[in-house]
């Protein structure tokens, strides 16, 4: 079943669409990943989704409820979270603190959810009591994507999880949306470290210029040729050398 469901979106800035038509979804249990170059887009769906931009056109449907261009505070009580690519924590608040903040919304359960948020990440288990702004930014990205947790949410959205982290960061961080998609979470994420991103991911879609100009598994992107060398960084095949002949032109 789809949890995600975003059908025909355009949006954008001042007027000046830069989403244009864009169709996605996103199963429960499963990880979507979009790709492309820089300004194609990719983070301006994010927050269209999520209500930080209110598309001009399409429609937004999250677990079976249009949620089109509402307030990111009712989209979070809707079963959706948002992590962006910066300042996605409170630097002056504990890592605990931090958690406490992103379960502001339940009625119950807070201490127990920390405890299961903090099992997913022992780095931050370790130290509960460490302000935010100490942390490595691997730390940090840990603590917000925790943060987004806290309200047990249907999808989740991620901005560049992985940037300017360090290779062994970045896959533990993946490691991490790995085991949050097991739970039967949803996932949406943008990433640049594309070849990684598409090898823990069920679905890719290629952006361009503000429109979807590819989707497949990402198995499959990642055996494109196309997409290798495009978005992946991969040298195209070596052109067949033609094979000698004998003297007689055999």
């Amino acid at each position: 079943m789809s949890v995600l469901e975003a059908s025909g979106i355009s949006a954008g800035y001042g007027g000046a669409d830069i989403v244009h038509e864009v169709s996605m979804h996103v199963d429960a249990g499963e990880i979507a990943t979009i790709i492309g170059p820089n300004g194609a887009g990719k983070s301006t769906m994010l927050k269209a989704i999520f209500g930080l931009l209110r598309p001009g056109a399409g429609t937004v449907v999250i677990d079976g409820v249009d949620v089109t261009g509402i307030a990111p505070s009712k989209l979070v009580a809707a079963g959706a979270s948002f992590v962006p690519q910066t300042d996605n924590v409170f630097a002056s608040l504990s890592i605990r603190e931090n958690l406490q903040m992103g379960g502001y919304r339940r009625s119950e359960g807070v201490d127990r959810r920390i405890d299961e948020v903090l099992d997913l990440f022992p780095d931050l288990r370790s130290r509960p009591r460490e302000r935010a702004s100490r942390l490595s930014g691997g730390q940090r990205q840990a603590l917000a994507i925790g943060r987004a947790l806290m309200l047990d949410p249907k999808l989740l959205l991620l901005d560049e999880p992985t940037a300017s982290l360090s290779p062994v960061m970045r896959q533990q961080i993946l490691q991490r949306v790995v085991e949050i998609k097991e739970s039967g979470v949803a996932v949406l994420m943008v990433e640049q470290n594309a070849k990684e991103a598409l090898a823990i991911s069920d679905r890719g879609y290629v952006m361009v210029a503000g429109r979807i100009e590819l989707e497949q598994s990402g198995a499959e992107m990642i055996a494109n040729e196309d997409v290798g060398r495009l978005f992946l960084g991969q040298e195209p095949p070596a052109p067949a050398r033609p094979r000698s002949r004998d003297p007689e032109g055999r």
